[in-house]
């Protein structure tokens, strides 16, 4: 009996990027080592056309460079040009699935913040990514895309254009979550790592609050890799020992590449006419093949909003079209990246009761502090706590580790000495998923009447 495949197309949503000439030749130096070139549209032509010698690399680097690759939506003006036509329904139903769907997107929201140096001018600000592709989505009711998160860890000099691997160095990530709670009401199900680079840090991280994971982009044959000097040595998208066949899987616990015991799920998503990890006809066919033995499959692939990525979901199609004449028998569906790793992990139905949770203020009594509690009412939390955000009076955003209660239903923060004031707290959110990817967020606003529940 054949099983479906599931067709995620996930983008990383980071707004336009500006990337001038010279640029263009700063990256020509750093993946591939080469220098001495004038950075002139001149030589910028003769690397698209393999005319300069360089050692052997110039097939590498023509595809690095081609006009695809090399043009970017440097506005949102012209981002927003680009999704009128993505999004347009005739464009979404080009190849509808067998269910007659078209088309669709699951956005991995960046937020660019705190950055000190952005030569690429990046829009910098919290939400500002998010918030322009909730708007989309609110534009059109009738959408079936879904918004998600992606992270890019501090580099080391504060540049916005460069993505660091170590996710603890400052606490931004805990900023954004907290102001995502508070401000926003919204909390992540499914996460995708910037530059696919993750790290034990990050590993411990997700491992607590994220149960879906859709990073890996494993190969059969890793040897492109060491291709390019960012991605040698595992300096980035190191997945190597990961699974190549389209499988979901749980991580082991001291490493996130081998499938072991851990909470979250990882899944697998390869890149669109990109120089490394780019999908193609034999792995479009290795997840129709795979369904075809009985197991639903999760097939993702990635895009970057900066670029044009209307031929590339032509190119999949493609592809798509392709398989799908090979394994008549093997239904494909479009979907967004949370429902097709439900439908995979849970194909006869997702078990148990959506997770709800209830958060109550204390007021000081009984010879006690104040305090907060947090109960679960239904279901289950995905990890060992929810979330707690924190936004005191001066509009800083606190997240904190809650008390826990013997049952492990129930999680407690008490405002004292060792903590904070009440009377410096104006608002709180807990926000948890469960092991489904159900998402809940409760806040308390702090005003006059402390202890008014709010969302």
């Amino acid at each position: 009996m054949t099983a479906p495949v599931y067709i995620v197309h996930s983008i990383d949503a980071e707004g336009p990027l500006y990337e001038s000439l010279a640029a263009k030749f700063e990256r020509l130096e750093e993946l591939f080592g080469v220098t001495g070139l004038q950075p002139t549209k001149e030589n910028l032509g003769k690397l698209q056309r393999g005319e300069i010698d360089l050692g052997g690399q110039e097939k590498k680097v023509q595809d690095v460079f081609t006009d695809q690759r090399a043009r970017h939506n440097e506005t949102w003006t012209e981002v927003d040009a680009m999704l009128e036509r993505v999004l347009a329904p005739e464009f979404r139903r080009r190849l509808p699935d067998p269910n007659g769907n078209g088309w669709v997107y699951s956005w991995f929201c960046l937020d660019i913040v705190n950055y000190l140096n952005n030569p690429r001018r990046r829009d910098i600000g919290y939400h500002n990514v998010f918030d322009h592709y909730r708007q989309v989505l609110a534009d059109d009711p009738s959408s079936p895309d879904a918004l998600f998160w992606h992270y890019h860890p501090m580099s080391t000099y504060r540049d916005a254009h460069r993505c660091a691997t170590h996710y603890l160095r400052t606490d931004d990530i805990f900023q954004i979550l907290c102001r995502k709670i508070i401000e926003r009401d919204w909390f992540p199900s499914v996460f995708r790592a910037g530059f696919q680079a993750e790290r034990p840090d990050s590993h411990w991280f997700l491992e607590q609050w994220i149960p879906f994971d859709l990073t890996n982009m494993s190969l059969d044959d890793n040897s492109e890799l060491d291709a390019t000097i960012d991605l040698r040595n595992g300096r980035s998208g190191d997945w190597r020992r990961a699974p190549a066949d389209w499988s979901i899987y749980r991580p082991s616990h001291d490493d996130y590449q081998v499938p072991g015991a851990c909470r979250r799920s990882i899944g697998r998503a390869l890149n669109v006419l990109s120089r490394i990890a780019s999908i193609d006809q034999a792995e479009v066919d290795k997840a129709f093949a795979r369904a075809a033995g009985g197991r639903p499959t999760l097939m993702s692939v990635c895009s970057h909003d900066h670029r044009d990525f209307e031929p590339e979901v032509e190119h999949v199609r493609g592809l798509i079209a392709s398989a799908a004449d090979r394994f008549p028998e093997v239904k494909f569906e479009y979907t967004d990246a949370l429902t097709a790793f439900r439908k995979v992990l849970w194909p006869g139905g997702v078990p148990g009761e959506a997770l709800d949770l209830e958060l109550t203020f204390h007021p000081a009594a009984d010879g006690d502090v104040p305090f907060i509690e947090v109960a679960t009412t239904t279901g289950e939390v995905f990890g060992p706590q929810p979330f707690l955000a924190i936004e005191t009076r001066s509009r800083n955003f606190i997240h904190d580790n809650l008390d826990f209660s013997p049952c492990r239903r129930r999680w407690f923060y008490a405002f004292h000495g060792d903590t904070l004031p009440l009377d410096d707290v104006a608002r709180i959110g807990v926000a948890a998923g469960d092991a489904q990817g159900n998402v809940c967020v409760r806040k308390l606003d702090f005003p006059g009447d402390r202890g008014r529940a709010a969302g």
